[in-house]
């Protein structure tokens, strides 16, 4: 009698995060898996680089320790010892009003004393507790929700630099329910933020939102993952065609001018919303829908990696970094304090900061040259932070489909995820058009998929 076949592995698309998280918590449950990614290396979006004693990033720069499951994912790789918490002299977030830094109140105390709003608006936030909430299945922007609830004062200085921190995009084109849904469920759930912000804080246990990166960048976090799915993961490998067949998938892939037909039992996709859509599905009802995928705004962001003297920038840089509210009127979405948040990013008597241009703000300004992005970049940390004379150092990083934005109206794209899924069991999707797009969430998203294989086992 023969022995019986082995079984099919699952197939991840994507080599990010998102997928990379997948495949990890597939293997130790003992599940095969083959990961195909496109690029000749591991993390889509996450790479660090070393260049002597500096370090840049060209995506994200910190993963928020927000709770308990980060700590124990990032332990069970085995990084849990490489973990570098930002260091306290970055406990400073700084927004720009009329054209100075001013800092962020972290205390009832500073919020009082704060010049960053004024009188008038710290008495109008009073009233928040009595405001009543919205309609359940109401559509808001986050603009519409936060000048209800707070004030046209704290969306101009508070949640609009924050916006074009995070998504480079507009609050008053973000959905609050789907871009923000922690704020839409404080507001249905307490009737108030402020009255739901305190019972969270009063009830919560575990870390308290500690942002961390690796001595070598975030990159460790990828490549962790990476080196424990081991040879799984086939690099400068694209999967050309998915195809359904009877009692199992087929995928046509190309990686170095041959192509290649495999079966699996299951297909979890970890790709951006526009690679999806490129994605050539067969047998899929309704896979033609995916191609609307390419409609989620991804507006363009530059990243610009400086390195100064110490004694060329005037500033303390005692903080995480700047944001910059759309009302001002700079040129900048804002701008890390590299080297203060971590060590090892630049060399002794430097510092490093990295600066943002673009997204939904302003995408004209990233097709700018670079030399014209490194003068836009010296005129506005001359400006904010009196930085003096050319830097020593360089680095311009561009995407041109940068954040998925969040928009009014994005149930829309979760639907057409869902009714793909649903007319094809053993297709699943994650990542961050689905799931959200911080790093957090693309590492939920990873288990997410994982446990749509083994959901006993997966954690």
């Amino acid at each position: 009698m023969p022995p019986p076949a082995a079984p099919l592995p699952v197939a991840v698309i994507g080599g990010g995060l998102t997928g990379l998280t997948a495949a990890w918590n597939l293997r130790r449950s003992g599940v095969p898996v083959v990961v195909f990614e496109s690029a000749p290396a591991p993390g889509g979006v996450i790479a660090s680089t070393r260049d002597g004693d500096w370090l840049w990033e060209t995506g994200p720069n910190t993963l928020l320790e927000g709770s308990a499951d980060i700590t124990a994912f990032v332990d069970a790789i085995g990084l849990g010892g490489r973990r570098q918490y930002a260091a306290d002299a970055a406990k400073n977030r700084y927004v720009v009003r009329d054209g100075r830094l001013v800092a962020m109140p972290t205390s009832p105390m500073g919020f009082v004393t704060t010049p960053l709003f004024s009188i008038w608006a710290k008495l109008g936030l009073i009233g928040e507790v009595w405001r009543p909430k919205s309609p359940a299945d109401a559509e808001e922007s986050v603009a519409d929700f936060v000048e209800r609830r707070l004030g046209r004062e704290f969306l101009d200085y508070a949640i609009n630099p924050f916006v074009g921190g995070v998504y480079a995009g507009d609050p008053r084109r973000l959905s609050v329910r789907h871009g923000f849904p922690k704020l839409h469920a404080l507001e249905q759930e307490h009737g108030s933020l402020l009255r739901g912000a305190l019972k969270r804080r009063n009830t919560s246990g575990g870390p308290k939102g500690r942002i961390f990166s690796f001595p070598e960048g975030l990159a460790e976090l990828p490549r962790g993952l990476a080196a424990s799915v081991g040879d799984a993961v086939r690099y400068s490998t694209r999967v050309q065609t998915v195809r359904r067949t009877e009692g199992h998938w087929e995928i046509l892939s190309a990686s170095g001018g041959a192509t290649r037909s495999e079966s699996f039992s299951s297909v979890l996709c970890a790709l951006p919303a526009d690679a999806v859509a490129s994605l050539q599905f067969e047998g899929v009802n309704g896979a033609s829908r995916l191609a609307e995928l390419r409609e989620i705004e991804q507006p363009p962001v530059v990243s610009i990696f400086t390195g100064y003297r110490r004694e060329d920038v005037a500033h303390a840089l005692d903080g995480f970094g700047l944001l910059m509210p759309e009302v001002e009127k700079r040129r900048i979405l804002g701008c890390l304090f590299s080297s203060t948040l971590f060590p090892g990013r630049a060399p002794a008597g430097h510092v490093a900061l990295t600066t943002f241009v673009g997204g939904v703000r302003a995408p004209e300004l990233t097709q700018r040259d670079d030399a014209g992005l490194q003068q836009l970049v010296r005129e506005e940390l001359g400006d904010l932070l009196g930085v003096r004379g050319e830097p020593v150092y360089c680095h311009i990083q561009r995407w041109a489909h940068a954040i998925p934005q969040y928009t009014l109206g994005y149930a829309r794209f979760k639907a057409i995820f869902t009714d793909v899924e649903a007319a094809a069991p053993g297709l699943h999707f994650g990542g961050n058009a689905r799931d959200g797009i911080s790093l957090a969430n693309c590492i939920a998203s990873g288990q997410r998929l994982a446990r749509t294989v083994t959901p006993a086992t997966a954690s």
